[in-house]
């Protein structure tokens, strides 16, 4: 401010100097005077003309100039533009964080699990995630400012939408919901700011199921306890009722040590299926011979064929075939309760003289394939799915005559998952079922190659087979 001050009355100086020096000639001392002040006057005005200007341009620099760029460098009006440089280049600084952080918070709900929909005072779409576009089927570009009323359709969230109580969470179906693969969404509106709305949608599909899987667990559970329990105590109260003869007494005891081998075999089933669901995969390090597999599975099979068919009746075919050499890497146990679960299976339900095979094989791309084949009364297309469920049967009665507990195939597959295997099964009604696992090429250990023995010299002779025991 000094300095502008300073110029003023240097620019007023000379001025008036100028304006003497011109009329100094006349030797009229009222010319010097009238002179000197026109000259101050003129000086003034062309000081403030061009202070003016300079003011102007800086105005100017403001509006539409570059920030990185300076106005002017001298005088006032200099350290103004100056300090307006780096005043607007602190707030471009600013602004180009805070859109930084807007874009790192936008990306963060971007990759949120759960949906995101922002609304505005009049319900109309601000801003969604990916995620809330794939729950309500919008489009995160087409759908911007739309009325998110007119978009979703259901009734359910028409009615929580137009209520205004938001305090409670709106289960709905979601957009790609059918009946045969149902979608459960999660969804509550929260308010804030002036009338606006923030909406956070989840998906539930898998704790409903869970949650009802659960709840036919205890179901199933209770009811197959229930069951032979109360067959038991039927047993126990004519035993301690009435008198009965021996024969009767042994039949009475018979059927009640069937009923508590048929709870022992389902506690033990849950048992293992606990096991695991709990336990860490199996190691890469132990295995079981195929060879050795497929012999425990002859074995166990023929036995199982023994018992389930009586003298007077056929026995059943059975084939067991392994065309694999070498090792299925994984827990021989798990492997031997599985594949024992399909061949038991297949005994039960094939009738007297059906015909059963077990085959172990390479396929080209050096997975392990072991099928189970049997000619018995087959499966219908739409229990197929449902097969590896706990506990369903297709039919119930047939089950509970055959001694199945209705858990061996959600076993089966549950050994596959840990091997990194898959169950296929097919069936035919009338003509019988295929149940395969592929297991992969990871966990099938082939044979090492022996090396060719190197050709005999001439004339030596072949060494003696007794020298080497």
């Amino acid at each position: 401010m000094f300095w502008r001050f300073f110029s003023f009355i240097a620019w007023q100086l000379l001025g008036g100097l100028a304006g003497w020096y011109a009329t100094s000639f006349t030797r009229a001392a009222t010319s010097e005077l009238v002179g000197t002040l026109a000259g101050v006057v003129l000086s003034g005005a062309a000081w403030f003309l061009m202070d003016t200007s300079r003011g102007v341009r800086l105005l100017h620099w403001l509006r539409v100039g570059d920030a990185s760029e300076v106005a002017m460098r001298t005088g006032l009006w200099g350290e103004v533009s100056d300090r307006a440089r780096r005043l607007i280049r602190a707030r471009e600084q600013m602004t180009q964080e805070s859109q930084r952080r807007l874009q790192d918070f936008l990306s963060a709900l971007q990759a949120s699990p759960n949906g995101v929909l922002l609304l505005d005072a009049n319900g109309q779409i601000e801003w969604l995630n990916q995620t809330a576009a794939a729950h309500f089927g919008l489009d995160a570009q087409r759908d911007l400012m739309q009325h998110l009323g007119n978009l979703v359709r259901d009734p359910g969230f028409a009615s929580y939408f137009a209520k205004r109580d938001f305090r409670h969470v709106l289960t709905m179906p979601g957009r790609e919901s059918t009946p045969a693969r149902p979608v459960k969404l999660s969804v509550q509106l929260h308010p804030y700011g002036e009338g606006r709305l923030l909406l956070l949608s989840s998906d539930i599909t898998a704790v409903e199921q869970a949650e009802a899987m659960r709840r036919d667990f205890v179901a199933n559970v209770s009811h197959e306890i229930r069951t032979p329990l109360t067959v038991l105590a039927g047993f126990v109260e004519t035993l301690q009722t009435l008198p009965l003869n021996d024969e009767e007494r042994q039949r009475y005891l018979a059927l009640m040590a069937q009923q508590a081998e048929r709870m022992q075999s389902l506690v033990n089933d849950l048992l293992v299926l606990s096991r695991l669901e709990g336990s860490p995969l199996p190691s890469d390090t132990e295995g079981i011979a195929v060879s050795t597999l497929i012999s425990q599975l002859e074995q166990d099979g023929r036995a199982l064929s023994a018992v389930m068919n009586p003298s007077c009746e056929p026995m059943h075919e059975l084939k067991f075939e392994s065309l694999l050499s070498g090792e299925i890497i994984g827990a021989p146990s798990e492997l031997l309760s599985a594949l024992g679960n399909l061949v038991s299976n297949a005994v039960r339900y094939t009738p007297s003289g059906g015909k059963i095979e077990v085959r172990a094989r390479l396929l080209a791309d050096d997975r392990a394939e072991f099928s189970v084949s049997d000619t018995g009364p087959g499966i219908a297309p739409e229990h197929l799915p449902r097969l590896t469920e706990r506990f369903y049967r297709v039919d119930r009665s047939r089950s509970r005559d055959t001694g199945g507990t209705g858990l061996g195939l959600a076993i089966v597959k549950h050994v596959a998952q840990r091997h990194g295997g898959e169950l296929i099964i097919d069936s035919t009604p009338g003509k019988g079922s295929v149940f395969r696992i592929i297991f992969p090429a990871s966990r099938v250990r082939l044979p090492k190659e022996l090396p060719a023995s190197p050709p005999a010299a001439p004339g030596a002779s072949a060494p003696d087979p007794a020298s080497s025991r």
